[in-house]
Parts: structure tokens; C-alpha cells; sequence
């Protein structure tokens, strides 16, 4: 955790807790909405077209979160949280990286992105295969950036898709310890060890210190 502006941070009310994504990506919503559980309500600012598009021009993780957090928090009121991740492969040079999203090109989907990364490993043994999932998640509210939360999880890439759980890279990359991917994987193993749920851990922890 690296809090940046604890002095902006405001007590929660005792109303139930709500937080708005910066994210038009429904995937990630409901999976964030899973993993923070009933006790709080995750919207996203999907069907809000007064909001801008925040562009994501970071050159990190840490720089794209701040930007969409920033960016949707100058208005709306109350808590934004944005997730910047993607899939990291050490023998490609640690890309897709921030471009996971639109390896493939801009108006490219999963499935694309996904194809790429096979075709450029294609070849590469086992023991060059590794990867990671990084996910970085910023806090806001009023335009500032009140803390930032990182986790990662290390894995191997599989040789083809496998699986149609999860979204993004999910069939093709398996978590260490594991020999299936999250594509495989059930929800709730995936969600017990994936690099947003380590970042969420940290933020929630923060959040009930926040409110206490």
C-alpha cells in the first residue's frame, strides 16, 4: 500500500459503501463486484456518456490507473477506483504490458490480443514461457489520487487456448502450482489468488482503516 494524500481521505458514511469503476469493461466490474462481496455496490461508468474518455497515455501500470481515476473523479462525487493491469511475458520483453489491452491493435477483442501472444511464443520451450498478471488500482476522489495498490501472480503460458472461463488472457496463462489455466480454473480459485484480488485485499484493508 502507498497512500499519497492521507489527509484528503473523508470517514465513509454509515450508509452501504459504493465505488464506481473507471472501467466501460462489464467483465472486470462484475468480477470486482464478486470479489469485494454484497457488502458494497460497484457500478461502473458504463451508460454515463457525459463522462469522458480518459486516455490512457502512461507508460506504466501506475500511470494509466492514476489518469482514469483522476480523470472520472473530477466528476462525480464520492470514491473512483481504477484498475490498470495485464499480462506481462518475460521471453517478449514483459509485453503486452500496458498495451494488453490493444496488443492487437485498437479495435481489436480478446480473442486477437490472445492470438498474437501465441503466435510470437510459438516455438519457445517450456522453461521461456513465463509471465506474470499485474495489476495496479489507484483510489480518487475530487481529482486526487489517495492511494495505490499493486499484486502481481507469476505463471507460465500455455501452447494454446484452454479453457473459456475468465476474460482477457485468462485461457492461456497458467498460475504457478497449477497446470490449468484461469480459463479452467473455477471462478473462486481464480479469484482466491489472481493479481486484482491481492491488489483489492490491500485496498479493502485500507478502505476499513480509512473508515474506522
Amino acid at each position: 500500500m502507498r497512500p499519497e494524500n492521507p489527509a484528503s481521505a473523508k470517514p465513509l458514511s454509515s450508509e452501504k459503501p459504493k465505488i464506481l469503476l473507471a472501467t466501460r469493461n462489464r467483465h472486470k466490474t462484475v468480477e470486482i463486484q464478486t470479489m469485494l462481496g454484497e457488502g458494497v455496490l460497484v457500478s461502473d461508468v458504463t451508460g454515463m456518456p457525459h463522462l469522458p474518455e480518459v486516455e490512457e497515455t502512461g507508460v506504466t501500470f501506475e500511470e494509466n490507473s492514476k489518469l482514469k481515476a483522476e480523470g472520472i473523479s473530477r466528476h462525480v462525487s464520492g470514491i473512483v477506483l481504477a484498475d490498470d493491469s495485464g499480462l506481462e511475458v518475460d521471453a517478449l520483453g514483459r509485453e503486452p504490458g500496458v498495451y494488453s489491452a490493444r496488443y492487437a491493435g485498437l479495435d481489436c477483442n480478446d480473442e486477437a490480443n490472445t492470438a498474437l501472444v501465441l503466435k510470437k511464443m510459438q516455438g519457445f520451450p517450456e522453461e521461456v514461457r513465463s509471465a506474470r498478471f499485474r495489476c495496479v488500482l489507484a483510489v480518487a476522489e475530487n481529482g486526487i489520487t489517495l492511494a495505490l495498490f499493486e499484486g502481481t501472480i507469476e505463471g507460465m503460458l500455455a501452447h494454446e487456448v484452454r479453457g473459456e472461463g475468465g476474460f482477457g488472457y485468462d485461457p492461456i496463462f497458467m498460475p504457478v502450482g497449477h497446470e490449468k489455466t484461469f480459463g479452467e480454473l473455477s471462478a473462486e480459485i481464480k479469484h482466491g489468488m489472481s493479481h486484482r484480488s491481492r491488489a483489492l485485499k490491500q485496498f479493502q484493508e485500507w478502505w476499513i482503516a480509512r473508515s474506522s
